[in-house]
This record gives C-alpha cells, structure tokens and sequence, in this order.
C-alpha cells in the first residue's frame, strides 16, 4: 500500500465519521443551547434539566438518521476498503 493510498483512504475515513456524527452533534448543541439559555432566563439550576432533554433528542436524531448512517458507512466500506483488502 502506497503512502498516497493510505493519506487518500484516511481522509475519507475521518470525512465519513464527521459525516455520520454531525447530525448527533448538532441536535446536541441546539438542545443544550436552548436549554442553557431557558435556565440562564428562569434561575432553575437543575443538572438532569440538561441531561434528559439531550439524550431524548439524540437518540430520537439517532434513530431517524440510522439508515443514513449505515448506508454511508457501507458504501465507504464497499467502495473503498473492499477493493483496497482485495488488492484492488
């Protein structure tokens, strides 16, 4: 394996994962964003306030976006790591 084929197939790697975890990651800023201001605008410090709220709504993203995920984690695997274990 060639140092540009390695470079190329790490790129795409690490582009599929920010792919696959952005909508997790965005729903939890907007959840935990909304949430802080709510407390910061009423006083309630309450710590599971926080908690609940974001894991209801990362998991609901989750299971939405499940498909999507697996369906782009598979086409990477099948296109570019298969014909790379193959030996092209």
């Amino acid at each position: 394996m060639s140092e540009l084929l390695f470079f190329d197939t790490l790129r795409q790697g690490l582009w599929i994962s920010v792919l696959i975890s952005a909508p997790l990651l965005g729903v939890a800023l907007v959840v935990g964003l909304a949430i802080g201001l709510f407390q910061a605008l009423t006083s309630v410090q309450e710590m599971t306030l926080t908690f609940v709220p974001k894991m209801a709504a990362i998991l609901g993203v989750f299971w939405v976006s499940m498909s999507f995920m697996s369906l782009t984690l598979g086409r990477y695997f099948h296109d570019t790591l298969l014909p790379i274990i193959e030996g092209f």
